[in-house]
C-alpha cells in the first residue's frame, strides 16, 4: 500500500517528512484523504524519529481503499524495518 524511503543524515535537525500520492491513487479527493491519513499516522509516531532523518512516504493505488488501521499497521512494519522507530 505504500513505500518508505529513509535517508539518515548526520545533522541534529528534526526529521523531515514528505508524502507522494500520484494520480494513480485516485482523484484529488481520494489523494487528499490518503495524504491526511498518512500525515496523521506519521504525526503520532514522530516523537520516536531520530534527528537528521529525511523520510518519504509514497502511497500506492491500493492505499485508496485501505482502512486507517491497515495503513497504520503497514507504516509500523515499514518504519521498524527501516530502523526509524522501535
Amino acid at each position: 500500500m505504500m513505500l518508505l524511503g529513509v535517508l539518515k543524515g548526520a545533522d541534529e535537525k528534526p526529521a523531515r517528512i514528505g508524502f507522494v500520492t500520484s494520480k494513480k491513487v485516485g482523484g484529488a479527493v481520494v489523494r487528499n484523504r490518503v495524504r491526511r491519513r498518512l500525515r496523521e499516522i506519521v504525526r503520532l509516531a514522530r516523537v520516536a524519529f531520530p534527528s537528521g532523518v529525511w523520510i518519504v512516504v509514497v502511497a500506492k493505488p491500493r492505499s485508496a481503499k485501505a482502512t486507517l488501521a491497515s495503513l497504520r499497521d503497514e507504516w509500523q512494519q515499514l518504519a521498524r524495518r527501516a530502523g526509524i522507530v522501535r
